[in-house]
């Protein structure tokens, strides 16, 4: 899952939630009935060791999954983020079978994997039981991925669990929040994590995407260059890409790595979309997957000129602090 976008546009007050979208709100209701209508759009709410969960409505995005008061996925327009993380390292491997999802706890990554029918067994490591729980009786659109015999579902540490697995996969995914001081997913996009878990969990050939962040005009040097520039010291093919999801209200940012080149044109990923895929995407083709690749100048110069590398000891944060652990 991913982490926050701006601080301030998911808020608690009273009881329930504002959504700060940007919209015009001069026409205010008295505060009264203000209160009535935020509470209303609360439609669950829940808590873990970890973190906080809350399922909202609201008014432009439909329902919100919302964990820490920060903005996770909107009903109206999650298939941009998950069908962006997913597809594309999927569509590039020759013939993916196995995919570990580090995170990911509502569904909707592993629901994007299992669309793909050379894939036949799909690992989600995720470490909070309670987010799974929640995700799975209330987000009815992943109700289908939950159940699906391709999915193994394990609750722990995503770091832990890869270090010790024994199994190797076509595709790493990491649907992880975003790294913020005070939790300890910085540390799941470090170098050391990188090369020495990561990279040796790949089969032949094998493909790893990462959720990378904002990657605005205004906002891709706080993690997004840092994290395409570590993964460039590890694997000898990275490519990064982008894409405007209107309810994290800023452009956002995925990393793929390998070993081996990124080298099909768009008519060779329509052509293993249709081939692949069940079903109809939504947002993604092979022009658009490839327009994804093509940054604007300010973005290109800032990951071309970047220098920081991920470590334990060096890190860059996204504004906020960090409650809970991350995979």
């Amino acid at each position: 899952m991913v982490g926050a976008v701006q601080e301030g546009i998911v808020r608690e007050m009273n009881g329930g939630f504002e959504v700060m979208s940007g919209y015009n709100r001069s026409s205010m209701a008295p505060k009264q009935q203000q209160r009535e209508e935020e509470s209303k759009c609360v439609l669950h709410r829940g808590a873990s060791k970890y973190q906080e969960i809350a399922l909202i409505d609201t008014k432009h995005f439909g329902k919100a999954l919302i964990i820490d008061g920060k903005m996770q996925s909107t009903e109206v327009d999650e298939f941009i983020y998950h069908e962006s993380l997913i597809h594309p390292p999927l569509l590039f491997h020759p013939n993916p079978k196995t995919v570990f999802i580090m995170g990911g706890g509502e569904g909707s990554a592993a629901r994007e994997v299992l669309r793909h029918n050379t894939v036949h067994r799909v690992v989600m490591c995720d470490i909070d039981q309670e987010v799974v729980d929640f995700c799975r009786t209330y987000l009815t659109v992943n109700w289908d991925a939950f159940a699906s015999d391709k999915l193994c579902l394990i609750i722990n540490d995503a770091r832990a669990e890869l270090e010790k697995s024994r199994e190797k996969f076509d595709v790493i995914v990491g649907d992880l929040a975003d790294p913020v001081e005070g939790g300890p997913c910085y540390q799941l996009y470090t170098k050391s994590f990188y090369q020495h878990i990561v990279k040796p969990k790949l089969n032949d050939r094998g493909v790893f995407v990462t959720q990378a962040g904002p990657a605005g005009v205004l906002t891709h040097k706080e993690v997004f260059s840092s994290i395409y520039n570590t993964l460039r010291h590890v694997f000898k093919y990275v490519k990064a890409y982008t894409a405007h999801v209107p309810s994290f209200a800023d452009t956002w940012g995925w990393v793929m790595a390998s070993d081996y080149p990124f080298s099909m044109n768009a008519q060779q990923i329509n052509e293993r979309i249709k081939e692949r895929i069940d079903g109809e995407l939504v947002y993604l083709s092979g022009e658009s997957l490839i327009s994804s690749t093509i940054l604007n100048k300010s973005v290109y110069q800032s990951l071309l000129n970047e220098t920081h590398v991920y470590t334990e000891d060096d890190a860059r944060f996204i504004y906020g602090h960090g409650r809970a652990r991350c995979a």
